[in-house]
């Protein structure tokens, strides 16, 4: 008789091993699971941005080429773009919105500020923080309505100046001044939002680099000019372009509640000229073609800023 075969330990291990593993699932297959998965997971909130925010947008564009009540649409084309192109009242809103814009570095110069002290925390540096951010707390109505009150002709400034011998001021008389207040209340309501954003890129910054320049003889102006501004670029660059866009988009209820567009229309923006077209003239055409027009207008300035920011760093690297 033959004797039976014996096979080396490893041998016998390995052909063990090899018939009690099951057998793999095919990696296509899996993958194609994960791919199901995920988009069943997704679909719930695409359903939702197509219908609150591809939908009106589309249907917005739909109009703008009409012009429309609500009730009748009558297909003009770009007909609307061209007569607003064409509007001098237009053009006289978008300078006025330029105008707004002084609001940005002033706003940005007090987040930095408060920003760099908060980090250096000063003392009450926690309760500071706290009543800084209370003013983003309240909505743009609110806001308004505290400084139109303030700066109202029978207001507390107003009582303040009389106190002092002066002639009380009609601040909502006149474009300069009116502008003045609606700043003043853009950089009091943004600037405590823009310190946290400047707070958390301030956090990434290296604590021995300030060391250091502090046991060199740095100061606190030079310490901030040429170490804490330039590490925290990007997160300047990310305010900046918030600002520009705000500025653009966000201040109807500024306008709204204290000055209504006037005198005449030397505080109206962009955003209050989209509101007064499309409902108080009734012409939904014209007022969503400048819908539109804003919303390029915002893009390209944002891919601007941002190919703006991305030159200096390149050229600081």
């Amino acid at each position: 008789m033959t004797a039976p075969t014996q096979l080396a330990p490893g041998a016998a291990l390995t052909a063990a091993s090899g018939a009690a593993r099951p057998p793999r699932r095919p990696v296509a297959g899996w993958r194609r699971r994960e791919r199901i998965i995920a988009s069943l997971a997704v679909a719930p909130a695409l359903l939702l941005v197509l219908a609150f925010m591809a939908y009106p947008v589309g249907y917005a564009l739909w109009i703008s080429l009409h012009r429309s009540n609500g009730v009748r649409y009558e297909w003009l084309g770009l007909g609307n773009y061209i007569d607003l192109l064409g509007d001098p009242l237009l053009h006289q809103v978008f300078v006025t919105n330029l105008l707004f814009l002084v609001a940005v570095p002033l706003v940005i110069f007090a987040a930095v500020i408060c920003a760099v002290l908060l980090h250096e925390r000063i003392r009450g540096w926690t309760f500071f923080r706290v009543l800084f951010f209370v003013p983003n707390v309240l909505s743009t109505a609110v806001v308004g309505l505290m400084f139109k009150t303030l700066f109202s002709y029978r207001g507390p400034i107003n009582a303040a100046i009389v106190a002092t011998g002066g002639q009380p001021i009609d601040f909502f008389s006149q474009a300069g001044t009116s502008i003045f207040v609606i700043v003043m209340a853009l950089v009091w309501s943004g600037f405590g939002y823009q310190t946290l954003i400047l707070l958390s890129g301030l956090s990434s910054i290296n604590p021995e680099m300030l060391e250091a320049a502090t046991m060199d003889g740095a100061g606190w102006w030079k310490r901030l000019w040429y170490i804490t501004l330039p590490s925290i670029r990007g997160v300047l660059a990310l305010v900046t372009i918030l600002n520009v866009l705000y500025t653009f988009t966000s201040l109807f209820g500024f306008i709204f509640v204290m000055t209504a567009g006037g005198p005449g229309y030397d505080t109206t923006t962009l955003d209050y000229l989209i509101y007064t077209l499309a409902f108080s003239s009734s012409n939904l055409g014209q007022g969503a073609a400048l819908a539109v027009l804003v919303f390029l207008l915002i893009g390209g300035l944002t891919l601007v800023q941002l190919k703006v920011f991305r030159l200096s760093d390149g050229e600081e690297s």
